[in-house]
């Protein structure tokens, strides 16, 4: 037997890198034609952001909350949790979060979002943006069928990166509502990169400039 200081992350994995980009070609082919209403209502949120007002808070809190729960049951439970049993957890981590915003945004009306000013606001639409239009595109970039890409609404890391995005662009900084969001991006990281993925730094590295800027408005 193997002394345990001999082992590498990679031996931990519960599958193959083919695996699990196969997975998500298989889950965009079954959920075919949602990516059409997910980047829809990413768009949404832009005009609600724009349009102001407790209706519109209400309105993107509630479109961030039914993202959270879709890829809590359609991804995670229904599929992720066939090839690694943490899944099960991290769907009830997602659906924690999703019943976070609507408590918080939709029946409390604790969040106001609001077109962005300052540079706060600018980096949070900007990663709102990057989430909706530029990460599904990074699995392509790098060589990887277009049936893997991952939508916000539809795919864990492009959702929690656009809810941290769109965090920052409410009139105070949550720290509950933004715990799931950044600990999902660290686990994702450290899987991507123990797969050897060229592109695992990326939600965590977006999920920095949440925590600095939000470090910085309470300051």
């Amino acid at each position: 037997m193997s002394e345990w200081w001999t082992y590498r992350l990679s031996d931990f994995l519960l599958f193959a890198p083919r695996t699990y980009y196969r997975l998500f070609e298989l889950y965009n082919a079954d959920i075919w034609p949602a990516q059409i209403a997910a980047l829809a209502l990413g768009v949404a949120i832009v005009v609600l952001l724009y349009r102001g007002g407790a209706g519109a808070s209400r309105g993107i809190a509630a479109i961030l909350a039914a993202g959270w729960l879709w890829v809590a049951w359609a991804f995670h439970l229904e599929r992720y949790a066939t090839i690694n049993w943490a899944a099960v957890y991290f769907a009830a981590g997602f659906a924690v979060q999703a019943l976070l915003l609507v408590w918080t945004g939709v029946l409390r009306g604790g969040l106001r979002f609001q077109a962005p000013s300052g540079i706060p606001g600018r980096i949070g639409l900007g990663v709102f943006l990057f989430a909706l239009v530029m990460q599904p595109l990074i699995g392509p970039l790098l060589g990887r069928a277009w049936t893997h890409a991952e939508l916000f609404g539809l795919a864990p890391d492009p959702t929690a990166v656009a809810t941290l995005g769109a965090l920052l662009l409410a009139n105070r900084t949550r720290w509950l509502l933004l715990a799931i969001p950044l600990l999902w991006c660290a686990i994702s990281g450290a899987t991507l990169w123990t797969m050897g993925a060229p592109d695992w730094f990326v939600s965590p590295v977006l999920a920095a400039a949440p925590i600095g800027v939000a470090l910085w408005k309470r300051s």
